[in-house]
């Protein structure tokens, strides 16, 4: 590690202020990207996650400090001992709860919230780790961490693209056009392998609609056959989740 910084990995005003800092500025950048999305958590969310998990890790270090040197003999006294690494852990198991509640199941059996809940948990560890004044880590953690949000997708999209296998959502009329919307599936030379239907409800205004499981004999571009079923009348709404 980087001996230059050993005054900044001490427990001093001004190691504090710096990771607090830090804390704000790399929990609130990452946050504004997910903003930019309009995910359920953005800007403010992971900001203060990342303050509150560096906060966090200095109290356990300043607990360590006090009861080591000023509170010494009051500790001895009442047997106190403390874990500096005790702190840290129930951040990472409370973080579970705020994640959670991120994630969702859509009607159309579409998990949602998986990349905001797995991006709280990674700016809480990275808040840990500036709590703790590991800046190496905490600078390459956060470009990875950024990549990986801002990126990825991208590649992602290329690789679903190109991929053989297929879930499509569909909207239609009524529960007697399910039939002809499988069968312009299979004239798209695919094969189906699974269908959820849901009956729709006439109380709600939701429609009838269809989750269908599907895998393309030979790669050809998905738009293709969400252009083909769209072509039909009944249909309201198609979608590839």
């Amino acid at each position: 590690m980087l001996t230059c910084l050993d005054f900044l990995r001490q427990l001093n005003t001004g190691s504090v202020l710096l990771r607090l800092a830090l804390a704000v500025l790399f929990g609130g950048l990452i946050g504004l990207e997910r903003e930019h999305k309009r995910r359920p958590a953005g800007f403010r969310t992971y900001m203060l996650v990342c303050l509150g998990a560096a906060l966090t890790m200095l109290l356990s270090q300043y607990e360590y400090v006090m009861l080591t040197t000023r509170w010494a003999s009051v500790a001895s006294e009442l047997g106190i001992r403390t874990d500096v690494s005790r702190f840290g852990a129930q951040v990472i198991n409370g973080i579970g709860f705020l994640g959670a509640g991120t994630i969702i199941v859509t009607g159309r059996q579409e998990v949602k919230g998986l990349t905001t809940a797995a991006g709280l948990w990674a700016s809480a560890c990275m808040g840990l780790a500036i709590g703790a004044g590991f800046y190496e880590c905490v600078f390459l953690g956060f470009a990875l961490i950024f990549l990986s949000i801002r990126l990825l997708p991208k590649i992602e999209d290329i690789v679903i693209e190109k991929a053989r296998n297929m879930n499509i959502y569909v909207e239609f009329q009524s529960m007697d056009d399910v039939g002809e919307i499988l069968n312009r599936v299979k004239a798209q030379n695919v094969q189906i392998y699974e269908v959820e239907l849901d009956r729709g409800r006439e109380e709600k205004f939701r429609n009838p609609s269809a989750v269908l499981y599907v895998r393309l004999t030979y790669k050809q571009p998905h738009t293709q056959i969400l252009s083909a079923i769209s072509e039909l009348e009944s249909v309201y709404t198609i979608e590839e989740i």
